[in-house]
């Protein structure tokens, strides 16, 4: 996902960007207020916050602490209880395909620590993990049983570990976003493809977001024209490496916990909240290209899908938002 071309006003504008939770995150207020820089700094400081305390590649962080107690309480930060507590929600909400019990998976493919992806963006060939004897072994996954204390803060998520990473993001930019919306005329939170955009953007007409390619390159295969929507993509453009010569990748299917076999490229989803959108992106990539319509359909979500032979798809609800797409990439 990038940013919008729109022009208008820029002058005054506020527009701010660092980097949190392995991504470029970006704040645009479209005339701005008094309290705008106030509000933004307050919406930066909740991106701090949530990779500090949900990141699994930090041993001490709230997360890891929660997932070494397992079948015991862990008093957590709310905000790590509130990703926790919604991570359980999307996992019922989508009958188990979005997991996020997915940390065992991705180290027994050799993602336990940040991985030099960026490479992949530049045509380079994937890198290559060798397997190793002390992976831990994955198993199918038993139905997933945590427990809640919201008056402490509490939780037992049970034993098998968690990855926040996309779900947690995709909050960040929910409530980053519910901070920033008083922040000026409109708004718009952009972070690794998570975006919310909030009223009709500089043109009032609506944010014209572009839907980055997974085949790479500059083009686009679609603009989106959103207002008061958010967007997030799920892809494997970047996240792909080779484990003793298998090409693997970071979305993993619960079903099988492997990476999900799904003849798909990349599934954009525009949804009225950013962490469910997040959910959905990944649920129907899992779902894969031979169910993928009949699901976006059957649910109402507005998606756009890429598969591995480069087609260009969306589904019905989805065709309200596209100002323009290509057939094929």
């Amino acid at each position: 996902m990038t940013m919008p071309s729109q022009s208008a006003e820029s002058g005054v504008d506020l527009r701010t960007s660092f980097t949190s939770m392995a991504s470029q995150v970006r704040f645009w207020v479209h005339r701005p207020n008094a309290r705008a820089e106030e509000l933004a700094a307050r919406a930066q400081g909740i991106f701090e916050s949530v990779a500090s305390s949900c990141t699994r590649f930090d041993p001490s962080s709230a997360l890891m602490r929660a997932n070494s107690a397992g079948n015991n309480w862990a008093v957590v930060p709310t905000e790590c209880f509130e990703a926790l507590s919604t991570a359980y929600e999307a996992h019922r909400v989508t009958a188990g395909i979005f997991d996020p019990r997915t940390l065992r998976p991705l180290t027994a493919l050799g993602y336990a620590a940040t991985l030099p992806f960026e490479g992949a963006l530049n045509g380079a060939e994937p890198i290559s993990v060798s397997s190793s004897p002390d992976a831990p072994k994955v198993q199918r996954l038993r139905p997933w049983k945590p427990k809640f204390d919201p008056a402490r803060y509490a939780v037992r998520v049970g034993d098998e570990p968690i990855d926040l990473g996309g779900i947690g993001k995709g909050l960040a930019v929910r409530w980053s976003s519910d901070v920033l919306r008083d922040a000026g005329r409109s708004v718009l939170v952009e972070a690794g493809g998570d975006v919310m955009a909030l009223g009709g953007g500089p043109n009032e007409d609506g944010w014209m977001i572009s839907v980055e390619s997974p085949m790479g390159g500059p083009d686009p295969v679609a603009v989106l024209q959103l207002t008061d929507r958010a967007v997030a993509t799920s892809s494997i453009r970047i996240r792909s490496w080779r484990v003793d010569g298998e090409d693997v990748h970071h979305i993993i299917d619960p079903r099988t916990g492997r990476s999900a076999q799904s003849f798909l490229r990349s599934v954009t989803v525009v949804h009225d909240d950013p962490a469910y959108a997040e959910v959905w992106s990944k649920s129907l990539f899992i779902a894969g290209r031979s169910e993928i319509r009949k699901m976006s359909d059957d649910k109402g979500l507005a998606a756009l899908w890429v598969d591995v032979d480069g087609r260009v798809t969306t589904s019905r609800a989805m065709r309200p938002y596209v100002a323009w797409q290509v057939s094929d990439v």
